[in-house]
């Protein structure tokens, strides 16, 4: 039944049609799939407990999760159904107390002025990992999906320069965001969580979300480097952020703080969008790095590292030349970045040994993997023009966040090298890992063709 609400035109008071919210009497599909036993056996729900938003034309309504229509090895709805399924029943109440992490979300939408506050589950446990992406490599979909959408996001409406003159909550949130260990937060929210699962190439999945009435927090112990540049407002975000990185501090956690308006000059200081803040600091850690690499002498010979996770597979290719950097990805059918297409799609962006000036189309995995390469190269103390390459798999069925790929270039550059004296010795181990062509790759390759084709002044010195 449509509901009337009131309104007024003319000075008239008329009535205005509501929307009914979506059921799952809208969507009957969704309850045959959830009676499959071969699908939903160790899922514990009621019908009351899900609503969701399908248009008719949908692959989903065509394949019911069991068809793979879409061409993932497995249906993402039915992970992330899994998840929801358990995380419902401890979200019934506006009232909300658990360990945070300690975990912020500052979001983008509307900005200038955007929704910031803390990420806190319904448990009292160690949650530390629940907001560490430095630990979660090696776990699988499920359970990354499963720990991060119990993280219940509150929701404070903020101005991104006016952050300070918001009150108590946010600066509860920034105490949060600083924070070396869980904290316990008692949350009292405006309306239940809207029990919804945000996935998003960049950032980590969390879980639903409610406007905040108010919050209170136990008392917490500050990461005493992070204290230090917060409290120095002489000190500009960059400087701080590159310090921090130096002096061990984890790149999720100078993430965190650097969204939260936490590092610069104090008139300048502002809340970032933690979609943006990820890239900032990966692109801001990895250019300093690259001012100390481009001063190293060039590796002698060629390597190829490499890993394999969430069906994710990098190759890395090092070659003794001057720095430069190129990333490429090529996403499969049936993948995030390749939802309908019947083709892989091939993506590059490079710099050469001056660095880029312009934003890398293929956005936040280009900076994520030039960090852990510049890791590398600068516990060498060494300059190598290097390819990270990746083949994104159908298995991969949901993103999971921009770590994975700084995690597997760190797992690969881990690991011994296969080392080579020509380039196509490198090229033949690339080949024989990737079921891609490598012509296809040469093709789409600035920096191989390069190398290949182009030849320096030094290689006639070297004759």
């Amino acid at each position: 039944m449509r509901r009337l609400t009131g309104g007024k035109r003319n000075g008239k008071v008329i009535g205005q049609v509501r929307k009914p919210k979506p059921s799952l009497k809208d969507n009957p599909w969704v309850l045959q799939l959830l009676d499959d036993p071969s699908i939903a056996a160790d899922m514990n729900y009621s019908e009351n407990q899900l609503v969701t938003k399908t248009r008719g034309n949908s692959l989903c309504v065509a394949c019911k999760g069991g068809k793979f229509l879409c061409g993932k090895t497995r249906c993402p709805l039915v992970v992330r159904f899994n998840s929801y399924f358990r995380s419902v029943p401890l979200l019934q109440s506006t009232d909300l107390d658990g360990a945070c992490p300690p975990g912020v979300f500052v979001g983008r939408i509307g900005y200038p002025y955007v929704y910031a506050g803390p990420l806190v589950p319904p448990i009292h446990e160690d949650t530390s990992h629940y907001d560490q992406p430095e630990s979660w490599f090696g776990k699988s979909i499920d359970e990354i999906v499963g720990f991060r959408s119990l993280l219940v996001r509150g929701k404070h409406r903020v101005h991104v320069k006016k952050f300070e003159e918001s009150g108590k909550i946010m600066d509860q949130t920034i105490d949060l965001a600083l924070s070396v260990n869980p904290v316990d937060v008692e949350l009292s929210l405006k309306k239940k969580p809207a029990t919804a699962l945000v996935l998003d190439d960049q950032i980590q999945p969390f879980g639903p979300s409610a406007p905040l009435k108010k919050m209170r927090i136990s008392n917490s112990r500050w990461d005493h480097h992070i204290q230090k540049a917060y409290f120095d407002d002489d000190l500009n975000a960059s400087e701080a952020v590159t310090t921090l990185f130096q002096r061990g501090t984890l790149v999720s956690k100078i993430q965190r703080a650097f969204s939260v308006g936490a590092f610069g000059l104090n008139e300048q200081r502002r809340l970032v969008p933690t979609r943006w803040s990820i890239t900032a600091v990966d692109s801001i850690v990895s250019k300093d790095m690259m001012e100390k690499i481009r001063t190293f002498p060039e590796i002698n010979e060629y390597r190829v590292y490499e890993s394999h996770y969430l069906d994710n597979r990098f190759e890395i290719l090092m070659m003794p030349r001057e720095w430069s950097y190129e990333a490429m990805e090529a996403w499969y059918p049936g993948t995030v970045w390749n939802p309908s297409s019947r083709n892989i799609v091939l993506f590059s962006d490079w710099e050469g040994f001056g660095g880029r000036t312009t934003y890398a189309s293929i956005g936040g995995c280009y900076y994520a993997a030039r960090l852990a390469v510049g890791e590398l190269l600068i516990r060498e103390r060494r300059q190598a023009s290097v390819i990270v390459l990746r083949e994104t798999h159908p298995g991969y069925i949901m993103p999971v966040g921009v770590w994975q790929v700084r995690e597997n270039v760190r797992n690969a550059l881990q690991q011994k090298p296969h080392k080579y004296n020509t380039m196509n010795e490198a090229l033949t181990r690339i080949a024989n890992q990737f079921q891609i062509p490598m012509k296809q790759w040469i093709e789409k390759s600035s920096l191989i063709r390069n190398t290949l084709f182009q030849r320096r002044i030094t290689d006639y010195f070297r004759k």
